[in-house]
C-alpha cells in the first residue's frame, strides 16, 4: 500500500507549537508518510533556531528554507512572502508531497499556499474562518481560499468558512491542537526554565508573576514603540515580578524591542526578565501557572483559556476573536492597563474553557487525513438561503469527512 505522503509546514515557534501533537498523530498512522519543511523564524538563530528543537523532539525537518527579508517593515514582509513563493515551490517540487498541512494566519504560511496551490497539491488548513485584528485575518482568508480542506478551531470558525464559499463536506472537524499539549502536559515549572536564559531579574515561579507578550499589529504600522511605552508604564505601576518575551518578526517589532531596551536601560527595573524563546512545552508550563498574562499573542486566546489564566488582552492584534471569560480588554494607555491587570490578578483563575478545543483534536486530524480523497480544482459553494446562526458545522467530539455538517 503506498503511503499518503503529507508536507508539514512549520514557520514559527507558536506554529510548532500547535502542529506538534498532530505530527506526533501523522507518525503513529502507518498509512501516513510526513515529511517537515521549516521556515521563517524556525530556521533564525536569533529565535533560538526552532528548527533544531523539532528534530529533538524526535521528528524529521527535511528542508530548511530561509526566506525572510531584514527589516521588519511591512515592504520587507510583502517581498518575503514572494521569496517563500520561491522556495517553498523547489521544496515541494522535491518532495512531491500528496497533501500539504498548514495552521494559521502567518505570511510565510501564505506564500507556502500560493505555491502549493499554483503545483496543484492538496492543501489542508488548520485555524482557518477565525476573525482577528492586522494582516494576518487578510492572509488566513487568503489561505483558506486556496486551501481544499479545513480544520477550524471553532463551531463559528466552521460556519464562517462555510460564508466564505467552502463546502460543507470539507469542513473535517473542529478544534485547535494547541488544547492537546494543554491536556496532557506536566503544568509545573521549575526556576530555571525562565531564568536559565535571557537577561534581567531573578524569577521565583512558586510566587505569582505575570506573563507579557506583545508583538506588532502591522496594519497599524508606526505606533509600535508608544504603545510598548504604554505597557511597559503600567508595569511599571505594578512592579511585581515579570517574564517579558521578545516579538515577533512582523513589521514594527524592531520598534518595541527598542522600546524595551530603552525602558529596561533607563528604569532599571528589579522585578523584569527578557526572553527570546522557550520551548513549546515550557511556554505552555509558564502560561498556565502565570498569574495574569498581557499583551496580545493569540496564545493568550486559546492556550490560556484552556488553563483559566486571566488575561489583559491589549490593542487591536486580536480584535475581533473569540474570546471565553478569562479574557478583558485594554487601549494600550497606561493607566487603564495597570487598573485592569491589577482587577484580574484579583480575580484569580478562572474555570477551564473548551472554546478552541476539548484537548482529543490531533488525533481526528490525523484520521482526517487518512480518510479525506485529495482533489485540486475547487468550487465555490454557495449559501444563499442559510439564516444566520443556523448551525453548519461538526461538533469537536467527531470527525466529518464528506459527511453531513
Amino acid at each position: 500500500m503506498k503511503r499518503r505522503r503529507v508536507c508539514v509546514v512549520l514557520v514559527d515557534r507558536a506554529n510548532y507549537g500547535r502542529l506538534k501533537p498532530v505530527m506526533t498523530a501523522i507518525m503513529a498512522r502507518p498509512e501516513l508518510e510526513m515529511v517537515v519543511v521549516a521556515a521563517g523564524t524556525m530556521v533564525l538563530e536569533r529565535f533560538g533556531y526552532p528548527a533544531e528543537i523539532v528534530r529533538n523532539d524526535g521528528f524529521p525537518v527535511d528542508g530548511e528554507i530561509h526566506i525572510e527579508l531584514e527589516g521588519s517593515k511591512p515592504s520587507t514582509m510583502a517581498k518575503s512572502v514572494g521569496f517563500g513563493v520561491v522556495e517553498f515551490a523547489s521544496e515541494f517540487q522535491r518532495l512531491r508531497p500528496d497533501l500539504v498541512l498548514l495552521i494559521g494566519d502567518r505570511y510565510e504560511a501564505l506564500s507556502a499556499a500560493i505555491a502549493a496551490a499554483y503545483m496543484n497539491l492538496c492543501l489542508v488548513h488548520i485555524q482557518g474562518g477565525e476573525v482577528s485584528g492586522s494582516i494576518d485575518e487578510s492572509a488566513r482568508h487568503a489561505i483558506s481560499k486556496l486551501s481544499h480542506y479545513h480544520f477550524p478551531s471553532t463551531v463559528r470558525s466552521a460556519e464562517y468558512l462555510v460564508r466564505m464559499g467552502e463546502r460543507p463536506e470539507c469542513i473535517l472537524g473542529v478544534g485547535c491542537p494547541g488544547s492537546d499539549i494543554a491536556r496532557e502536559m506536566d503544568r509545573s515549572i521549575r526556576a530555571d526554565i525562565v531564568n536559565a536564559s535571557g537577561s534581567g531579574a531573578l524569577i521565583d515561579t512558586d510566587q505569582a508573576f505575570l506573563l507579557v507578550i506583545f508583538h506588532p499589529t502591522t496594519t497599524r504600522f508606526g505606533g509600535e514603540n508608544r504603545q510598548m511605552g504604554e505597557l511597559l508604564e503600567a508595569l511599571r505601576q505594578i512592579a511585581m515580578p515579570t517574564v517579558l518575551l521578545w516579538p515577533n518578526i512582523d513589521a514594527g517589532s524592531e520598534q518595541i524591542s527598542k522600546a524595551i531596551r530603552v525602558f529596561r536601560d533607563q528604569a532599571a527595573p528589579t522585578w523584569l526578565r527578557t526572553i527570546t524563546n522557550l520551548m513549546p512545552e515550557e511556554y505552555l508550563a509558564v502560561l498556565s501557572q502565570a498569574a495574569c498574562a498581557v499583551g496580545n499573542s493569540s496564545s493568550f486566546v486559546r492556550d490560556a483559556g484552556y488553563f483559566g489564566t486571566p488575561v489583559v488582552l491589549v490593542g487591536e492584534r486580536q480584535e475581533g476573536r473569540e474570546t471565553d471569560v478569562h479574557v478583558v480588554n485594554s487601549a494600550p494607555v497606561a493607566d487603564e492597563l495597570a487598573v485592569l491587570i491589577r482587577q484580574q490578578l484579583a480575580h484569580g483563575r478562572y474555570p477551564a474553557s473548551g472554546l478552541y478545543g476539548d484537548g482529543r483534536v490531533s488525533r481526528r486530524i490525523a484520521e482526517a487525513l487518512v480518510a479525506l480523497t485529495p482533489f485540486v480544482q475547487k468550487r465555490l459553494h454557495y449559501i444563499y438561503d442559510v439564516p444566520p446562526g443556523t448551525p453548519v458545522a461538526a461538533p469537536p467530539s467527531g470527525v466529518a469527512v464528506g459527511g453531513s455538517l
